[in-house]
């Protein structure tokens, strides 16, 4: 039976994946995923950030009509076919109990942590997660870079982690080390996998889903989904990677 675009689901990771970190995705990418790979495929994306940082980097809101799911915040804010189908929350989840005296550990421990630089936005609120970064979201292209490499040597991100968890052993939460300079924290169960929740509404099951990323080892972002029992995992390097192998896939 030959194989339909109904059939195969292909999830993407955004950074690292479609993109390079927080850069806007290339046209040549974009001409590659709309005019060979949407004829052939279902398509969605599933990131941690939230949906203005996804058009951001997606060039405005034209792919929420080309991608048939869009999972910001892990799927935590669920697209589907352009339209906003629901989100979750965090801090009703948690309780403002729990999330302030998170939220306080964090700066203090931050405040107190000697880096290189610092620079602003050192914990970001969104729908579903918290994401955490010890230099600030507000650092430059060139800083982040340097920070993943300083990261690299000095374990700061797991350092934090490994602290909070510690500190917050009694409160159900993962911690996910994702892009060049922070890392999400969200309830268990509400990492990337929780989009297949969405997906398995889907009256016709699909046949394959795959799965591209580029954080598929343990502790990455990537990695639930990728090494999920329903998906079918590919670990890239690059976007330029992505698209050699969606090709070979494909048979493009």
């Amino acid at each position: 039976m030959e194989q339909t675009r109904d059939d195969l689901l292909i999830l993407f990771d955004v950074d690292g994946t479609l993109t390079t970190p927080r850069q806007p995705i290339t046209e040549e990418m974009k001409s590659f995923l709309y005019q060979s790979v949407l004829p052939r495929a279902t398509l969605g994306v599933v990131g941690g950030s939230d949906l203005d940082k996804m058009c951001e980097q997606l060039n405005g809101q034209e792919f929420l009509q080309k991608f048939d799911y869009v999972f910001p915040e892990n799927g935590l804010v669920h697209y589907e076919a352009g339209k906003a189908m629901g989100k979750m929350s965090i801090s009703q989840h948690l309780g403002e109990d729990v999330l302030k005296r998170f939220i306080n550990f964090c700066l203090h421990y931050i405040a107190d942590l000697e880096l290189p630089i610092k620079r602003g936005t050192f914990v970001e609120f969104r729908n579903g997660m918290l994401n955490i970064s010890p230099i600030g979201r507000n650092c430059s292209t060139e800083e982040r870079k340097e920070f993943e490499a300083y990261d690299r040597t000095h374990r700061v991100r797991q350092t934090m982690i490994d602290r909070l968890r510690e500190q917050f052993a009694e409160v159900d939460l993962t911690y996910s080390i994702g892009g060049q300079i922070s890392f999400d924290v969200y309830p268990v169960g509400w990492d990337k996998t929780f989009c297949l929740r969405h997906v398995a509404k889907r009256p016709k099951p699909f046949r394959e889903i795959h799965f591209f990323g580029d954080k598929t080892s343990p502790g990455g972002n990537d990695y639930e989904i990728f090494s999920h029992s329903q998906t079918i995992g590919h670990t890239v390097v690059s976007p330029d990677d992505t698209r050699k192998q969606l090709a070979e896939l494909l048979k493009l």
